[in-house]
């Protein structure tokens, strides 16, 4: 064994080596040092700001919906661990990979049938786009090839799913030119429970029409777009993107990655609109937040399509591709989700959250509260100061991880009331001080 470093010293060699997320190299911020996580709490390997631990306002990146430590996931980690913990994808199969498949056709809108088991949501988007442009390829229509979503989206840091993400004030505007040329329609307008603007459904409709013969696919985050401003919409927009997608012959893609498993008060956010798309990607929560998966998921018809093509496979194969230990993991958090009464839980976090955040609304600096699910939201009428908002949650005893002009958290499901009501001071105080 290794000998054991400081505390000094691993962010010594993190800050020379270990290039983190968004941040320069060297980082000009030191990370909090984690020491373990259990619960809804992260313990720190030294006090910072007088706390030792801290209540996870983030579901690391909204994935940890059990929380940490769980003993339900980690007896299936243990038990696959001691079976196999990989073997490759290509020309094998094993029962993790099989289960997972199967239970998620089942939980999903009808007429999803077939699962592409991907590394990351980044990569299920990928696997997404390659699936509409070669269904098309295959059908003798090469000309769709582009695709259509609306401004304020975020679909993940590789190359296809930066293009669909917002061209402008984004995080990939950056590449601009170099990308492929994507069409945008204006953001949906806000409010979940706002009645569906005609105006702007028509100009969905329009957009769709008028670039049939170009369009492979129409990708959108369903009812909440995400890292791209947190917003919510009316779930009436996926209908008309529905309607207008068969009208005029495009295949419907719905990123579910942040929305699945039940953050949003329905267990998949399609379920609000009552419609299907002919391929939904899914990651974040699939595992509960302990290792990386994603799936994409496709109907009957866009895999016959891909079929009866001169390439009549999918060309793509992940080296972890159907990793078991993640599969069976997956398996264990989708069932442990279901086996409890997820939407109340869900339920009494929303209204924890309302009434926690309404405060906010009264700071200076302060533009709007908004709240849907498990999703809490604070937006400001300025940039955060990342550093003052983050010392300000922590001095709480929460962990949050603002960005843009937003202070939000999606806490996991497990949170139990003191702590979601110190999640919400902690927000409050972000926003104070941020």
């Amino acid at each position: 064994m290794p000998e054991p470093l400081s505390p000094g010293e691993l962010l010594d060699l993190d800050r020379q080596h270990v290039w983190h997320p968004y941040g320069p190299m060297p980082g000009r911020t030191a990370p909090l040092l984690v020491e373990s996580a259990s619960g809804v709490r992260l313990r720190l390997a030294e006090p910072v700001e007088g706390r030792d631990e801290l209540v996870d306002g983030m579901s690391s990146w909204w994935s940890a919906v059990h929380g940490y430590n769980h003993p339900v996931l980690n007896e299936a980690a243990h038990g696959q661990l001691e079976r196999m913990s990989h073997v490759m994808f290509g020309g094998l199969t094993h029962e993790p990979a099989v289960r997972l498949a199967k239970r998620l056709v089942d939980i999903t809108p009808e007429p999803l049938e077939h699962v592409f088991l991907a590394d990351s949501g980044s990569v299920s988007v990928e696997v997404a786009v390659k699936m509409c442009l070669q269904y098309w390829r295959s059908l003798g229509k090469p000309r769709k090839q582009r695709l259509l979503t609306w401004r304020g989206g975020y679909h993940g840091d590789t190359w296809q799913p930066m293009s669909v993400c917002d061209p402008d004030g984004g995080m990939h505007e950056l590449w601009q030119g170099v990308l492929p040329r994507q069409i945008f329609a204006d953001a949906p307008p806000a409010g979940f429970d706002a009645a569906p603007d005609e105006a702007y459904a028509a100009q969905l409709r329009e957009l769709i029409g008028r670039h049939a013969e170009e369009l492979a696919a129409v990708i959108v985050e369903p009812v909440v777009q995400g890292a791209g401003g947190m917003s919510f919409h009316s779930p009436g927009y996926l209908r008309v993107l529905r309607e207008a997608c068969d009208a005029h012959g495009v295949l419907l893609v719905f990123d579910e990655i942040a929305t699945g498993f039940g953050r949003t008060g329905s267990l998949f956010a399609a379920g609000h609109a009552g419609v299907t798309p002919d391929v939904m990607c899914l990651g974040k929560a699939l595992t509960g937040g302990y290792l990386t998966l994603a799936a994409t998921l496709c109907t009957a018809d866009v895999a016959d399509g891909i079929s009866r093509g001169a390439l009549p496979v999918l060309a793509h194969g992940p080296t972890f591709m159907g990793n078991p230990l993640a599969a069976a993991v997956a398996e264990a958090s989708i069932e442990l989700l279901l086996s409890q009464d997820w939407a109340q839980e869900v339920k009494r976090i929303e209204t924890g959250l309302r009434e926690g955040l309404a405060p906010a609304a009264e700071h200076a600096g302060v533009r709007e509260v908004r709240v849907l699910g498990a999703i809490g939201v604070v937006q400001l009428d300025h940039e955060v100061d990342m550093a003052a908002a983050t010392r300000a949650a922590v001095r709480e005893g929460v962990w949050l991880r603002p960005f843009r002009d937003l202070i939000y958290t999606m806490p996991p499901y497990i949170t139990g009331d003191d702590d979601l009501a110190r999640i919400c001071a902690a927000v409050c105080a972000a926003a104070r001080e941020g």
